[in-house]
């Protein structure tokens, strides 16, 4: 799995530990990493997902045979107007949550082939409902999207099943610091009022949840958000 040293992606190598997988957690903190492989007897496999090589290094690790693929590494990076976007930002949101989930994803297909495997992408609600600042994330998300839908009508005849999962407001480690290149307050602002937004551990189950369906079973896509966020737009904040 991708982007597993913080936030959905540590969760849920601890779920599909759980769950009764041996986890290989690829990330680029490599320290981060190591500590989670070691609480989970699992494996840490230094890895920035837009770096070819770096991703024929964790093919090279993960062998020939593959039962699950979290393409979990992505990421959102600013909030301005598509009038002020800064296209180098957009740059990178597409690199990592859309030319990263296809680069990990076509150099791990013989071995979820022959394991008759599960590839779950990281969505977002952001790749079904536009919103004002949200262009650049919101384009990528919409292509990681349409990657997923792809893949699913190409492989429609390989013992391979494909899913997104698709969370909405998720208070984790790290996501809004990111986007706003690490301003608390502005961080803070994203969930402010909101009595339970959605966390790590809630999209982890899910994670866990589609790994372990029968063979026959696959699980298109997955839209969820706390309880407080009706749509994209409309959130429950209270004083």
């Amino acid at each position: 799995m991708t982007g597993a040293s913080s936030g959905i992606g540590a969760a849920s190598a601890r779920y599909l530990a759980r769950a009764g997988f041996e986890v290989i957690c690829a990330a680029r903190r490599l320290d981060r990493i190591e500590a989670l492989a070691k609480e989970i007897d699992g494996r840490a496999v230094q890895c920035d997902v837009t770096s070819a090589e770096d991703v024929a290094a964790l093919t090279a690790a993960v062998g020939d045979n593959l039962q699950v693929l979290l393409n979990n590494a992505g990421g959102a990076f600013g909030l301005e107007p598509v009038a002020e976007a800064d296209l180098d930002a957009w740059r990178r949101m597409y690199e990592v949550n859309v030319i990263a989930v296809a680069a990990v994803t076509k150099s791990l297909l013989p071995a979820l082939i022959s394991g008759q495997g599960t590839i779950i992408v990281m969505g977002s609600t952001a790749g079904q409902v536009a919103y004002e600042g949200g262009g650049g994330y919101v384009a990528a998300k919409h292509g990681a999207k349409a990657v997923v839908d792809t893949l699913r009508l190409e492989l429609y005849d390989q013992p391979v099943r494909i899913t997104e999962i698709a969370p909405g407001m998720v208070r984790s480690e790290g996501f809004a610091l990111t986007r706003f290149n690490g301003d608390q307050s502005k961080a803070d602002a994203v969930y402010a009022g909101v009595r339970e937004p959605l966390t790590a551990d809630d999209i982890a189950d899910i994670v866990a949840y589609v790994a372990t369906r029968p063979a026959h079973v696959n699980l298109d896509r997955i839209t969820v958000r706390p309880r407080a966020q009706a749509a994209q737009h409309k959130v429950h904040r209270q004083p």
